[in-house]
């Protein structure tokens, strides 16, 4: 199939250009940034490069802000960011730019309703950037024995964001949409607002400290052993939980939601992924624990939160064991359990209701009640294969009768996926990477899209019902200091669990920039 770009007049294609001026206030920050004083670098200092991932300006979702490996100062080869930063001043001031260039062909789209994926072909572009800005309260020089404030180390973490740009079809018809930087809702516009700041508290139960990244959620490099860490605030709860070190970072390694993130996972969010919340987590050696309760939206997928916690709440379990299935290799197993209250509908009510006559179409707003419960849970694994191949996977799932509220349509979820390192052909910071994810929707939810429901992201208007699967790979490659290049390539099996459309194929261009 011939790839057909809208015309030249096309409204939609005004709108993209006029979206796409609105990206000056993103270029204002990167000459902020690029003329911000930074400290010179010290004999053996490291470098701490910062993978944002802005979560998911959604997107839905939720993106995990992280920071890589560090690495020693050398040539421009093992610089990973524009600018050095400093490992020992209180303050830390970073920022990353992410665009991403997404286009599809026609393919086979026999009917198309309200929420469909377009089956003509279309091309977008989505810009995101990220100013990260924290203070160490009271951050000193290292002795032998650590001092009060390392042991307690405080941490004031502010963050402001700023998104451009659309995705394909407007983000609606996949369930594992195509690029976790997309704003599900164009309207908000890309005015920049604050995406994090909140309060991070380590408390340490030992004079034994490790070595840690210092990134833009933790800035200490070395913390205790035994630590309980408390944050309070703004955050994408994917900053905390469900990491995978080879599925997560949506500017570095893959862009499908379904894949940086558990789709199965609801987890409490804005329209932009983002909500106020509080964590408790728990740090022993070669384990760890997390508790989290969070503000959840008002309605599906708004972006008003509901401040009333003893009627809405998002709360989160995990339970993670830095031990991997192969011996004398690392890795990691999490189990993630959730719990969500909201006002959230009832797909099979939505279809009773519709079978009996009361509504026209199944409509989940007119079942819609205070003290509806949806709960899942989700199994998380990273394992280094090799010294150059690394492996990760998740399962999720959901008891799928209640209404998908804040992220996507997923009821059950399986990925696999992984990456090489390019130090075998001379490009150590160069990866490649390959990600297979199957996402499904239960009975009730499949009944409700069959007979015309509509969901925040899905409805053909009808359903023949298949699982959608996806395909995504990638090659990054880094080519000058924070800047970095990448090609992807995705197929989409059953777009939206319809056997009736596609599939599709999705390449992509991404330049990330790390100042």
């Amino acid at each position: 199939m011939l790839f057909r770009p809208p015309p030249v007049g096309n409204d939609q294609t005004r709108r993209d250009v006029e979206s796409m001026l609105d990206w000056k206030t993103i270029w204002v920050w990167t000459l902020l940034l690029a003329a911000s004083p930074v400290p010179p670098i010290c004999a053996g200092q490291t470098l701490a490069p910062v993978h944002a991932l802005a979560d998911d300006a959604q997107s839905s979702g939720g993106g995990h802000a992280t920071a890589s490996s560090t690495q020693k100062p050398g040539g421009d080869d093992d610089q990973l960011t524009m600018f050095p930063h400093s490992e020992t001043a209180p303050w830390f001031v970073a920022g990353q730019a992410n665009i991403i260039f997404q286009a599809h062909p026609s393919f086979h789209s026999p009917y198309e309703g309200t929420n469909s994926f377009h089956g003509a072909g279309e091309y977008k572009t989505s810009l995101l950037g990220t100013l990260y800005l924290g203070y160490q309260l009271g951050r000193g020089v290292r002795g032998e024995t650590p001092t009060w404030s390392e042991r307690y180390n405080t941490d004031f973490i502010a963050d402001f964001e700023s998104s451009g740009g659309r995705g394909l079809s407007q983000a609606l018809g996949l369930a594992g949409f195509t690029n976790l930087d997309v704003v599900r809702n164009p309207n908000l516009g890309s005015a920049p607002y604050v995406a994090r700041v909140q309060v991070h508290q380590t408390i340490g139960f030992t004079n034994e400290m490790t070595e840690v990244d210092r990134g833009p959620l933790s800035l200490a490099t070395e913390a205790p052993v035994r630590r309980l860490e408390l944050r309070l605030g703004k955050m994408s709860l994917p900053d905390v939980l469900d990491i995978n070190d080879v599925l997560s970072d949506s500017h570095m390694q893959f862009t499908n939601w379904t894949v940086d993130n558990n789709g199965a996972w609801d987890y409490a969010a804005d329209t932009r992924g983002y909500t106020y919340a509080g964590v408790i987590e728990y740090q022993d050696r070669n384990w760890g624990a997390r508790y989290v309760l969070a503000a959840m939206p008002v309605v599906a997928n708004g972006i008003d939160l509901d401040w009333a916690f003893s009627r809405a709440s998002g709360q989160n379990w995990e339970f993670e064991l830095r031990h991997g299935w192969l011996p004398k290799r690392e890795g990691t197993q999490r189990v993630l359990a959730y719990v969500n209250h909201a006002h959230m509908g009832d797909y099979r009510e939505s279809v009773t209701r519709y079978v009996e006559g009361i509504d026209p179409t199944p409509n989940i707003h007119n079942t819609e009640q205070y003290g509806a419960v949806k709960y899942g849970f989700d199994y998380n694994v990273e394992q280094q294969v090799t010294e150059h191949l690394r492996a990760g996977g998740r399962f999720g799932w959901n008891e799928g009768q209640h209404e998908s509220f804040a992220y996507t349509e997923v009821d059950q979820t399986v990925l696999l996926g992984a990456d090489y390192d390019g130090a075998q052909w001379g490009r150590k910071n160069d990866k490649v990477g390959v990600a297979f994810v199957s996402n499904a929707i239960k009975k009730d939810h499949q009944n409700y899209l069959a007979n015309g429901g509509l969901g925040f992201i899905l409805g053909d208007g009808r359903l023949t019902y298949g699982r959608e699967t996806i395909e995504e790979s990638y090659y990054n490659a880094h080519a000058w200091r924070g800047l970095y290049f990448a090609l992807g390539l995705s197929h989409i099996n059953n777009p939206g669990y319809n056997r009736d459309r596609g599939p599709v194929w999705v390449p992509s261009v991404r330049c990330h920039v790390e100042f």
